[in-house]
């Protein structure tokens, strides 16, 4: 049996298994009912690694293993493959943030932000630049700067990624606001995104901007993180940004955008 590589690719990705793994459940998907030699031949794995690697399938749930001589597997239904996985996936997940929010306060965390710290003091302040490469990874270097903001934050974008920032770093925003600093945000201002306006009155100035077609955001007139593409043009995951930490720079930006801020 030939299963096309993308569906492979596919089943590795959903279901967090290796090539191997996707291969033999595969093939008994295919037979119901087999030996590991058989799936061995037909998988095209190794047949001194099948047995393990069906035993891996056995404890994650997509497979049993038959009673009887010569051990054969039976293959679980799919949908029920899905149901065990996204539990244990939960499971999974739940405790590994248990144990992430045990660092908090400990001396683990201590020593990594005494190593950060020390090794940032090195750093020559021109150094501190880098590529954002995914609006995600964006978004989430933006959510960071803003936590760490002390006086202002401008933000220019488009009237779409207006709307995005507000779902992605509202939260953000709205502790700043209560720490005092300046929130201000200059976009084109639609029908579509009208709704958004009114939902930031209480911790955010927004002004319509349809003349300066930019996307930048300023915190402090230090960091500054401008995107490269136009957003209506680029997938999220191909989404280009970059940051600085330049005052000289960041400053410039800043009266840039309270020049489009103050034109009526």
């Amino acid at each position: 049996m030939i299963v096309k590589e993308e569906l492979l690719s596919k089943l590795r990705r959903y279901f967090d298994l290796n090539l191997y793994e996707v291969k033999l459940w595969t093939s008994l998907l295919s037979r119901g009912v087999s030996t590991a030699g058989e799936l061995s031949d037909i998988a095209d794995v190794p047949r001194s690694r099948s047995y393990d690697v069906l035993e891996s399938l056995e404890k994650k749930g997509f497979v049993v293993m038959k009673l009887g001589k010569p051990i054969k597997y039976i293959a679980i239904p799919p949908a029920e493959v899905v149901d065990r996985v996204k539990k244990n996936m939960n499971v999974e997940a739940q405790e590994k943030v248990k144990r992430l929010e045990t660092i908090k306060g400990s001396p683990l965390l201590t020593e990594l932000e005494s190593l950060h710290n020390n090794g940032i003091s090195l750093v020559d302040p021109s150094e501190l630049s880098g590529c954002l490469r995914g609006r995600n990874n964006i978004y989430n270097h933006l959510d960071l700067l803003i936590k760490d903001a002390k006086k202002s934050v401008n933000i220019m974008t488009s009237d779409s990624g207006f709307i995005r920032k507000v779902e992605g770093l509202k939260g953000s925003l709205e502790k700043a606001k209560r720490r005092g600093v300046k929130v201000r945000i200059a976009t084109p201002i639609t029908k579509d995104n009208k709704h958004v306006v009114d939902s930031l009155k209480n911790f955010a100035e927004v002004k319509h901007n349809d003349k300066v077609n930019s996307r930048f955001v300023t915190i402090d007139g230090r960091d500054l993180v401008f995107m490269m593409m136009n957003d209506k043009e680029v997938h999220p995951s191909y989404d280009l940004g970059v940051w600085v930490k330049t005052p000289y720079f960041t400053t410039a930006m800043d009266q840039m955008f309270t020049h489009a801020w103050n034109v009526k």
